[in-house]
């Protein structure tokens, strides 16, 4: 009990450490942050010294948005602990979502690591090295209320509206259709309410978070959830194994400590005891 307790205290210290760290693509720094090396605990090499650079890619609630001037999310707060671990804070980057399929600013040395609602799929991992999986997803259809869709079935010949470069898309071009591709989830919503589509495909959690909004929950129901087999990973440069066994570290002992249940709750919804029980990924 002890330890739970211990661990909440630290949840709540590293998530409000994240106020005022979203830093635009392109900006470049050669600040050392005073600490002189970019070696952290158990010897994790960093690509800059006294913090642990997290791409990731805005917005994309309830994994990471900005929230009153801080980014926050489950996907935040988790890799917050894991810069705990390692004696650092936490700096988060804001870059496009296909950067992370090819693993271009793990390369290039700009992050240590990618955290955005990302996939495990066997083509990525061509590219990058996954953490063991943190979230079991599924895709949702969601649709206007008023355009008598009542399952995925339904969307041929109708305008489906999916983010581009996610597996949410690949998985509805896989079914024939051919879908009004947007740049972030906010633009897939947008493209909804302005009537550019008649439904979405998209990740469920993200449905979620979008109808805890009235006017949406008025407008917009779930015609079907559609099981794909999807975990999310963290995706770390290829061959960095001690900062991949960090990660792994901090999310096992989250999942042991209560903590994992915690914030699944605070920011996904009521706890599944599955979302805990994801098996490791296949190297």
């Amino acid at each position: 009990m002890n330890s739970v307790l211990g661990r909440r205290t630290r949840i709540l210290a590293a998530t409000t450490a994240t106020a005022g760290l979203l830093f635009v693509a392109g900006c470049s720094s050669t600040d050392d942050g005073g600490s002189g090396t970019k070696t952290a605990a158990g010897g994790v090499e960093l690509v800059k010294a006294g913090q642990l650079t997290t791409c990731t890619h805005l917005p994309y609630p309830p994994f990471q948005s900005e929230i009153d001037g801080k980014v926050q999310g489950f996907d935040v707060s988790l890799i917050d602990l894991v810069a705990e671990d390692l004696g650092v804070k936490q700096e988060i980057l804001d870059t496009p979502f296909e950067n992370f399929k090819t693993g271009a600013f793990l390369n290039s040395g700009e992050c240590d690591l990618a955290a955005a609602g990302m996939t495990i799929t066997e083509e990525r991992k061509k590219n990058v090295d996954f953490s063991d999986p943190y979230f079991d997803a599924t895709q949702a259809v969601l649709a206007d209320k008023k355009a008598g869709i009542g399952s995925f079935a339904d969307l041929k010949g109708k305008k489906v509206g999916t983010q581009a470069q996610t597996t949410g898309e690949d998985y509805v071009k896989g079914q024939g259709l051919d879908p009004v591709s947007f740049e972030s989830s906010d633009a897939v919503l947008n493209g909804l309410r302005a009537g550019q589509v008649d439904a979405v495909v998209i990740d469920y959690p993200v449905v979620q978070g979008w109808l805890k909004d009235k006017a949406n929950a008025d407008a917009f129901e779930v015609a079907e959830q559609i099981n794909t087999g999807e975990q999310y990973g963290f995706a770390i440069k290829k061959g960095n194994a001690k900062l991949l066994a960090a990660v792994n570290k901090a999310l096992a002992e989250a999942k042991a400590d209560g903590a994992y249940q915690e914030l699944y709750e605070k920011w996904i919804g009521p706890y599944d005891e599955s979302a805990a029980s994801a098996s490791p990924s296949a190297s």
